[in-house]
């Protein structure tokens, strides 16, 4: 039974409830729907014509007794609560020879019993989760507390969950409501797990877990529930005071742990409500609070690339020149001084294998530490007014900010990426080396590599806020209208972005080793890296004493400082009207309603006008030693190789600013766009010029369904059939490169016509099947709409360009499911589903040298060449693929066992998902291959085991998915790139000390599970391979 459905039978209920309260109980409708719907029997039935004692469904006995706290002057309550325990019982009702005494559950099982209630009564396919589940594991944040529903996994970032994925589908495919109102928050993440997300996926780390009482995954689609959405729609509920019996107050409080960090911060939240008036006014507001600092280590490599990438190695004497610009003893020009190594058969024999184009090295080798720093703030506040039966207002208020700052220290090789005119690989020679039969690097020992300290570091803050006002009428017994409007907006800023450097160049003898440990490779540096004013130094360009002053140094890397501002709003302008009339009583309902959506994306970005980021050498009276400061005590969650630096020199942030004041935006000087230009420009800049972007998009119709309950071959079925009709009217702008930036916007508009059909059928008493088909779309990502494009010529070399034009995703979906709820709470079911998906987008990348992209040699700095090699990223239609799947889930209290171990219960399940998808390999041509959709896991499972007897509670939970793709083709001559599998392990543990006092242990990743990704299937070179540490926290939760 679906929410508005439920409404008329709850209503006939009420009515039935008060004849049997004044001694003239008539009994429920005779139909045979009604007493399956309902959980009675004929024979209960009888009992209940005979006037003789009868028994009734949990699922009838809460409304009865929610009747009964409203003839108290009470409101009905739900039983759902946030951080607090589950909501009040019902009012203690007289005892009568006709009523059984009921056991009152609370706590944890309350809540599992609550939601697999609410899963059974849905005519669609949904899963739930109530508060006191969400409040016993210890969820950082929303994501975490998705992760344990089937056919759910979890990205990561700072250790925490950032997205979901679901039955294959990311967080691209996944809506989200919050209380009804389609909702988008961003953030920003590390460059590995996404940046800053411009796309339509949902960030869930915005928000504490503990501002919502309930969270429903709607797996099948339905007329009434908005589109956009193939994987799933995902609906948050926050508290309201009609939830709750009276007052209620909640307060707990906690301080966590980390064992990498060695840091302890606190996490807090309360809730407070009430009703007056007679239970016709009620107002609640809650909030959670909580601070979070960890560490973020390990060995990145910013992907592989082959032998002949970037202009080759240095070849030895004696063999061709390569470079071409080479002399007889020096690696390109000699005004560089690198020296070629001199030809014999190793280094002949160690050149030709590195320069083989099935051989792999990595880009970037490097090992580094994430400092993070994030405190979350979230409130939530309702107000409801019912000032007659059958009216009700709500005004439901969400809050949530999340600050942080992240700082990224690398200790780096920077040779293997870079081009001749970059000083990189051309310039750097191969002593010696070995390879794997895949083409994997072992090891190997260079000379002339360019050595770089680089740290980063991001002030981020997400605020996110939602008011949304609901009024529910009643228009007699049979029609009820419900009215929504609201706001979501979510307004990301990184106002600081900033990227200094230390370097020491054409360094001798350098060497990586991977044959101990493919992820955490032994890299050996032949010169003190924790030496303060030592070889890593800052590298100015020199000041001109005459003629044009040169930006950068002919054939070399200078020093760098990267100074990128930048920042994304969403905001979604809903309102909706829907009408229920209930045309048969107890059997058909017909709904329909209009909805209008206005949605406004805007993101910007601001970079240097000098766009190699270079600098001068410090200024007078500033030396380089106090410029500088040291990292210590790198690797400890770590099982590094022997010799592996652990402290190295890095740029000190705060002693730069002041010495080169870089956040004037001005010329400190020198003449403009030179080094000593601090001046920062967005459109006119090619360098972020694309990511100055901005989308309106109307979303306007309506929708028809009609919720039926029959019986078949003598067995009751409901369901619902319907159809939504939507126009979706876009109007992209962006900036393109000619006049320094051209604005251009373009307007696109499609419909779609998405029917949707959800039938479920009660085979027998607790056997329930369910079937569903519908017609699906998902619009294009935001950040891939925009006319413009933009350049990067510092760090990854790379030009993105959007489509407005992109179709959206589209697709037919099929489910099934077959659930046997086996005993009290119990449940063993089995879902099907298929995906057929006939429109995809791809977001293709090649790599290609900038003279062969058609684009003006004028948009270059004036060192490059235009033959360095190019990332050239455009979103394309695709035609799409087929993804199936099925799903396993067991829940079950383990009552029968004897002593305390009845107070056990399990929480498992399984899925397993396939997709074969067509990808294009090059934008120019029409050849595809066929790989997996990306994000998916081809299998993945949770598994709880709980105790719970009411005063001691404790569970475990492992979650686990296997290894993904993110990216197909692969950058830099690979195949395709991914993450491997992960499992994580968390446990709690609670005691109530009192009714009123609980106290609570939690750890968190007890494993220390590694972000474990990688490029390439046939080598799976470690792109990113990095920990955060076990937490542990400890509390209490207090209800006054």
């Amino acid at each position: 039974m679906s929410g508005r459905s439920g409404f008329f039978a709850v209503a006939r209920l009420k009515r039935a409830a008060v004849k049997a309260e004044s001694g003239h109980w008539t009994g429920i409708d005779s139909d045979r729907t009604s007493r399956w719907r309902w959980g009675i029997s004929n024979k209960e039935e009888r009992s209940v014509k005979h006037g003789k004692p009868f028994l009734l469904s949990p699922v009838a006995i809460a409304l009865l007794a929610a009747w009964g706290q409203a003839s108290a002057q009470q409101p009905p309550a739900t039983p759902a609560a946030p951080a607090a325990p589950a909501a009040a019982p019902a009012a203690e009702q007289p005892k009568s020879s006709n009523v059984v005494e009921q056991v009152v559950v609370t706590g944890f099982r309350a809540s599992l019993e609550s939601a697999i209630n609410k899963k059974r009564e849905d005519n669609g396919i949904v899963d739930v989760v109530k508060a006191e589940d969400i409040a016993k594991f210890p969820d950082t944040n929303l994501a975490e507390s998705l992760q344990r529903v089937p056919g759910v996994v979890i990205a990561r970032d700072a250790g925490e969950g950032r997205n979901i994925t679901v039955r294959g589908l990311g967080s691209q495919f996944t809506r989200v409501r919050i209380n009804g109102l389609e909702a988008l928050a961003t953030t920003g993440g590390t460059d590995s797990s996404g940046g800053n997300n411009r796309s339509r996926g949902f960030d869930f780390n915005v928000f504490a877990s503990e501002l919502f009482n309930s969270i429903t995954v709607r797996k099948s689609s339905s007329a009434d529930v908005d589109e956009g959405s193939l994987g799933a729609t995902v609906d948050l509920q926050s508290g309201r005071p009609f939830d709750y019996k009276g007052l209620t107050a909640v307060f707990s409080a906690k301080e966590r742990y980390n064992d990498l960090s060695g840091t302890t911060d606190p996490r807090a939240a309360f809730l407070l409500s009430n009703t007056w008036a007679d239970g016709k006014v009620g107002a609640l507001i809650s909030g959670a609070y909580s601070k979070r600092r960890l560490f973020e280590e390990g060995f990145s490599s910013v992907r592989w690339d082959n032998g002949a990438s970037s202009g080759g190695w240095c070849a030895p004497t004696g063999m061709t020149a390569n470079p071409s610009t080479s002399t007889a003893t020096t690696c390109g020009p000699a005004a560089q001084g690198v020296a070629r190594l001199t030809g014999n058969a190793d280094t002949n024999a160690a050149y030709t294998a590195a320069s083989d184009v099935n051989n792999f090295h990595p880009r970037l080798p490097r090992y580094g530490r994430l400092t993070h720093d994030q405190d979350r703030i979230g409130l939530t506040g309702a107000l409801q007014f019912r000032p007659r039966e059958g009216t009700l207002m709500t005004l439901d208020m969400m809050y949530s900010k999340l600050d942080a700052t992240r700082q990224e220290d690398y200790l780096e090789a920077i040779s293997f990426s870079r081009t001749l005119s970059q000083g990189g690989k051309p310039q750097t020679s191969v002593v010696s080396t070995a390879y794997a039969a895949n083409g994997a690097l072992l090891y190997g020992v260079y000379n002339g590599v360019d050595i770089r300290s680089e740290s980063r570091y991001d002030k981020l803050s997400t605020e996110f806020t939602q008011p949304t006002f609901t009024l529910e009428q009643d228009i007699g017994e049979s029609i009820k209208v419900t009215a929504k409007v609201g706001r979501a907006e979510s307004r990301f800023r990184n106002p600081i972005q900033t990227t200094t450097t230390l370097d020491a160049l054409n360094v001798n003898g350098y060497s990586i080793d991977f044959r101990g440990n493919d992820r955490l490779p032994l890299i050996k540096y032949p010169f003190d890296v924790t030496q303060v004013g030592g070889a890593l130094t800052l590298v100015g360009v020199p000041v001109a004493a005459s003629g044009t002053q040169p930006t950068t140094i002919a054939n070399t890397t200078s020093s760098e400082i990267r100074i990128r501002p930048q920042g994304t709003t969403n905001r979604n302008d809903v309102a909706q009207l829907n009408v229920a009339w209930e045309a048969v009583p107890d059997k058909l309902t017909i709904k329909f309603g209009p909805d209008y959506k206005k949605y406004l994306f805007d993101t910007y970005e601001f970079r240097r006008v000098n766009q190699n980021d270079t600098i001068f050498a410090p200024p007078a009276g500033s030396s380089v030693a106090s410029l500088t400061t040291t990292l210590n005590g790198f690797g400890r969650g770590l099982n590094l190789p022997g010799g592996t630096p652990t402290s190295w020199v890095i740029p000190n942030l705060s002693a730069i600013t002041q010495a080169y004041n870089i956040y004037c935006n001005c010329i400190i000087s020198g003449p403009a766009g030179g080094p000593g230009d601090f001046t920062l420009s967005s459109i006119t800049n090619g360098n972020a010029r694309g990511n100055n972007q901005s989308v309106s998009e109307t979303d306007t119709g309506g929708w028809f369904m009609a919720d039926f309950s029959h019986t078949l071959f003598g067995r009751p079925v409901r369901g619902n059939a319907g159809a939504r009709y939507v126009e979706t009217k876009m109007s992209a702008t962006g900036y393109q490169a000619a006049s320094g930036g051209t604005q251009v916007t373009v307007d696109n508009k499609y419909s779609d016509f998405l029917p949707s059909a959800n039938i479920a059928m009660d085979v027998t008493r607790d056997f329930v099947v369910r079937l569903a088909a519908a017609k699906v779309m998902s619009r294009p990502p935001l950040g891939s709409v925009s006319p413009g494009g933009s350049i990067s010529t510092t760090g990854t070399l790379s030009i993105s360009t959007g489509n407005p034009l992109l179709k959206p995703y589209r697709a037919k979906t099929f489910d099934a499911s077959f659930e046997w709820y086996f005993n009290k709470n119990s449940i063993v079911s089995l879902g099907l589903f298929q995906k057929n998906i006939s429109t995809y987008i791809q977001s293709l990348r090649v790599n290609v040298p900038y003279s062969q992209t058609g684009l003006p040699r004028s948009l270059l700095p004036a060192n490059f060449t235009g033959e360095e090699v190019f990332q050239v990223t455009t979103p394309v239609n695709t035609d799409g693929g087929k993804l199936t799947g099925f799903e396993l889930n067991y829940q079950q209290p383990l009552s029968f066992l004897p002593g305390r171990l009845k107070h056990l219960g399990v929480l498992a399940n399984y899925t397993q998902v396939r997709s074969r998808i067509a990808y294009l390999v090059s934008p120019t041509g029409s050849a595809t291959i066929t790989d997996d959709l990306l994000n998916l896991s081809p299998k993945s499972y949770n598994a709880t085991l709980y105790y719970d007897d009411g005063r001691f509670s404790a569970r475990v939970s492992g979650s686990y998915r296997s290894g993904y793709l993110t990216r197909v083709p692969g950058q830099n001559n690979n195949d395709v790139e991914g993450t491997n599998k992960s499992f994580n392990v968390d446990a709690s543990i609670s005691y109530k000390w009192s009714p009123k006092l609980e106290l609570t242990l939690e750890g968190v990743n007890l494993t220390n599970q590694a972000n474990d990704q990688f490029i390439s299937r046939a080598r799976n070179s470690s792109v990113a391979y990095t920990v955060t540490g076990r937490e542990v926290l400890a509390g209490f939760r207090y209800k006054f």
